[in-house]
């Protein structure tokens, strides 16, 4: 990769599911050659190729012999044992797009002379299509060194993304950190709408409401951060209307009322922090609580 720009690599993937798919298509789409592509699924890197006329299915050796640089994206746990298997080049780059795995499953790449790291994407992937159109202007975590991390971060550049680093050994707490941006939004708004079922309401009922609100309080944490950008009663110092929705959800289930106790537990020193309460009016929402 010494001599070879962003813009002119053979970029193959190994790996075809939705990460892999919004990737290769969002990369060609800013003037990225998809070389080449390989999967367990021949269907799933079928897929992968369909748009992109430079891009060939091929074996996961073929795809290494190939291209300047590789992106791993199979399963976190299929990751080591798929590099294991392959013979790489020295000076090419070999890269995992694992937000979670650390960057030393590549070590078998590493130990032949590849340029190893990470490019982890902070964005969802549930549906390729959406991703393509998400995926640029987001944070990418890369780990990388020399001149991988040069063209890592060129590549970023080219989406529009900006460039988180990680040191080694950070990734699981930083994984687990994106939980409560992407997967645990989706338990809320389940938990709302079992809510909204108990009266009868239905679940499209419950996110035709919730949605809206949601994105309103995005905007709100956009505009003035995660402390003064918090609504509800706990930020207003509102005790007794914190001590009708413990009493209304416990007639739910209990386990409904715990967790909105908890939560409220957390929103207190958010409330605090913003100034929007003072020590004794935490100090009541939390009796309340208990």
């Amino acid at each position: 990769m010494d001599t070879i720009s962003a813009d002119t690599l053979r970029i193959g993937f190994i790996g075809a599911g939705r990460l892999g798919q919004a990737m290769a298509w969002t990369l060609a789409q800013h003037g990225c050659t998809i070389h080449a592509a390989a999967s367990r699924s021949a269907r799933s890197a079928q897929a992968l190729a369909a748009p992109l006329p430079a891009c060939k299915v091929l074996s996961p050796q073929q795809v290494a012999n190939e291209c300047d640089l590789v992106f791993v994206t199979t399963p976190d746990a299929s990751i080591k044992a798929t590099v294991d298997q392959i013979q790489w080049r020295a000076g090419m780059g070999v890269a995992h797009c694992s937000g979670a795995t650390e960057v030393s499953a590549l070590s078998t790449a590493a130990d032949q002379g590849a340029l190893t790291g990470g490019f982890h994407p902070m964005q969802t992937f549930s549906d390729p299509q959406v991703a393509v159109r998400t995926l640029p202007g987001c944070v990418v975590t890369i780990e990388a060194q020399g001149r991988l991390e040069t063209v890592l971060r060129t590549l970023a550049g080219q989406l529009g993304c900006t460039v988180n680093a990680l040191p080694p050994g950070m990734r699981g707490r930083y994984h687990a950190a994106g939980a409560y941006g992407s997967q645990f939004a989706n338990v809320l708004l389940a938990e709302a709408a079992r809510i909204w079922q108990s009266w009868g309401a239905s679940e499209e009922d419950a996110l035709r409401a919730l949605l809206p609100l949601l994105k309103g309080t995005i905007s709100s944490i956009e505009s003035i951060g995660l402390a003064k950008g918090m609504p509800g009663p706990v930020s207003r110092g509102d005790t007794g209307t914190v001590a009708r929705h413990v009493q209304a959800l416990s007639s739910v289930d209990a386990d409904v009322a715990a967790l909105y106790r908890e939560l409220c537990r957390r929103s207190v020193p958010l409330a605090q922090s913003a100034e929007r309460i003072d020590a004794k009016t935490a100090d009541d929402i939390l009796r309340t609580l208990d």
